[in-house]
């Protein structure tokens, strides 16, 4: 375990950091297997399938990240301050409300899979295999929220190691299992399916023993309550909106979708790849924003504002290095990239996939600037401008991609991404100068 009040910023922000990104990476790795696996040995229309459903697993997906998200910065206040009984409590009230949420909601998914891909016009020849798909995603629901708790917890106390333990170990099993259920056993779309669940069940179970082995290294005095209404509530007073924030932006994914799916199967393969690289950057740039919401919320659990202010200017350089690949790659070699998820791709999907990869790009670097002062508001407790910046990225994108669509084709809804991006770094950037990350207190105001 780790206290960020100590070290220099840089060095505790790398060393804190540099593990999560790794693990996000990792996870990356096996998403993206899904799809080059099943787009090279079952098909395009596989690819497309996977593709398809994907809007609707992120959606699914954001509970998972927004209760990693409540707990973690709780939990590193509390960790912070060196409260230790009230650390081992909340991290049961996390796992008990993450098994309790967890069913609820895959019960709710399974009945709306069907109406969504059809609300999605999602193409006849793939909807078959993308409800076959998400059901399968769907079942393993208790263990991705189960896992991302767990995550949470972990990176709360300083650990950023241990969950990239099971990453790797997760992701190289997720890629083993794809391959012999697609491409040795021929079980199609289901195979990606039944893969990332046996991976996610197994790793989410060996990461709770460890985070309760974790645990017995905290000492304390007295029984610790196994449920906490109070830590409950400040824990959802994060998670609900965070939950908002991501459940939106999927929301205006699904939106895109539909628009993306208008094209056919060949725009919706090329897409799907794109937005996998994509996806893949942007996870690593929010999960290195993470760190530095771990590492103010402990600084401010200490009452170390100055360290925060030393902490973005960290955090800024840092995301500017591991931007620069990611833009590089992707802008040189996007054919290339997108052809690795294809045996023999139609032209059509590798002119959609490289001219997205060419037109978002570029623009990384702001999106890096944007999270990172995301990042100080969510460590700070201050959700309400976080959201802001967040919902005027989603909706302009959303509104754009609309607009632009019947004069310039699919390329419309591509040019929609750097405009959000651009005005909604420019109001969270405006957030963080202002100083609205503060307590009232210390910006003397009665």
């Amino acid at each position: 375990m780790t206290d960020l009040t100590r070290e220099k910023p840089t060095k505790a922000l790398l060393k804190f950091a540099l593990p999560m990104v790794l693990s996000v990476a990792f996870q990356q790795v096996y998403n993206i297997a899904d799809k080059v696996i099943a787009g090279r040995y079952a098909g395009e229309e596989a690819l497309a399938a996977v593709s398809a459903s994907y809007p609707m697993t992120m959606i699914i997906m954001a509970f998972a990240l927004g209760s990693n998200v409540g707990c973690s910065v709780v939990i590193s206040n509390m960790y912070g301050a060196k409260k230790y009984k009230e650390v081992k409590s909340t991290i049961s009230t996390s796992l008990l409300m993450a098994l309790a949420a967890g069913a609820a909601l895959s019960a709710l998914s399974l009945l709306l899979c069907d109406p969504v891909l059809r609300l999605l016009n999602t193409p006849e020849n793939i909807f078959g295999d993308s409800a076959q798909y998400l059901r399968i995603y769907v079942y393993g629901f208790v263990f991705l929220y189960l896992y991302n708790v767990c995550t949470g917890a972990f990176n709360a106390l300083g650990n950023s190691r241990t969950p990239l333990y099971f990453l790797i170990g997760s992701s190289l099993a997720n890629i083993a299992l794809d391959y012999l259920f697609v491409a040795v056993m021929h079980w199609g779309v289901a195979g990606v399916a039944w893969a990332t669940f046996i991976a996610q069940g197994v790793s989410s179970v060996l990461s709770l023993i460890a985070l309760m082995l974790e645990l017995r290294k905290l000492k304390t005095e007295g029984r610790v309550p196994l449920w906490s209404p109070y830590s409950l509530h400040r824990i959802l007073v994060l998670a609900v909106p965070s939950i908002l924030q991501q459940s939106f932006v999927s929301v205006g994914g699904l939106f895109i979708q539909g628009l993306v799916n208008s094209f056919g199967s060949s725009v919706i393969a090329g897409y799907g790849a794109a937005i996998q690289l994509n996806t893949f950057a942007i996870t690593v740039f929010t999960t290195s924003a993470n760190a530095i919401s771990n590492y103010t919320a402990q600084n401010m659990g200490s009452g170390k504002y100055d360290r925060v202010r030393e902490g973005f200017r960290s955090a800024l350089k840092i995301g500017a290095v591991i931007a620069l690949p990611f833009v590089t790659l992707y802008t040189l070699c996007g054919t290339f990239m997108i052809s690795l998820f294809m045996d023999s791709p139609t032209e059509a999907a590798l002119a959609t996939g490289r001219l997205f990869m060419l037109i978002t790009a570029p623009f990384y670097f702001i999106v890096m600037v944007k999270l990172t002062c995301d990042g100080i508001m969510r460590g700070a407790a201050a959700v309400k401008y976080f959201m802001i910046s967040t919902f005027s990225d989603l909706l302009l994108r959303v509104v754009l991609a609309y607009l632009l669509t019947p004069h310039f084709g699919s390329t419309g809804i591509w040019m929609s991404w750097p405009v959000g991006w651009v005005i909604s770094a420019a109001l969270a950037f405006s957030f963080y100068v202002r100083g609205l990350w503060k307590p009232v207190k210390e910006e003397g105001r009665p």
